[in-house]
């Protein structure tokens, strides 16, 4: 993993204090698409091979891995600049890693939704009971049948 760097050679009565940190980086990704429960999509650099992928998790992290699949991913074409030129984002390599056979993986849910709950009276009551006579008024007439508010008296 760390070939990049070069060490002082190991001599006779001096002890050896490496450390050996890697070269990449994965990045853990939701997914767009929902993947079965033993699926893992990771976002790693483009140097980096199935192989290297399946030593990194199963040698730092100890997590037994079944199989690796990678795919390029372009990078889209973006507006244009101040200077009139076009900007495209940068590719990426998107790795899906199955895991060993009763492995599963759920994205943990980071920022769970709770219900508020609201005092009758109070300054959100007041505030939420004024947005939906806001939203009552300005929803159209279903009795004008699509005809703008301003045909019309």
């Amino acid at each position: 993993m760390a070939r990049r760097m070069i060490y002082p050679l190991y001599q006779f009565g001096n002890p050896q204090l490496r450390v050996f940190r890697t070269d990449y980086f994965l990045t853990l990704v939701r997914p767009g698409v929902p993947l079965s429960e033993d699926t893992v999509q990771f976002r790693i650099p483009m140097e980096m091979t199935k192989v290297e992928v399946k030593d990194y998790l199963e040698n730092i992290y100890n997590v037994p891995v079944a199989s690796v699949r990678t795919r390029i991913q372009y990078g889209s074409m973006r507006m244009r600049d101040y200077k009139n030129c076009r900007i495209k984002k940068p590719d990426y390599k998107v790795a899906y890693v199955q895991l060993a056979a009763g492995e599963t993986f759920q994205f943990p849910d980071l920022f769970p939704e709770t219900k508020k709950t609201i005092e009758p009276g109070s300054f959100e009551d007041v505030q939420q009971k004024y947005m939906e006579k806001k939203k009552e008024k300005l929803s159209e007439d279903v009795r004008r049948s699509g005809v703008p508010k301003w045909f019309g008296l």
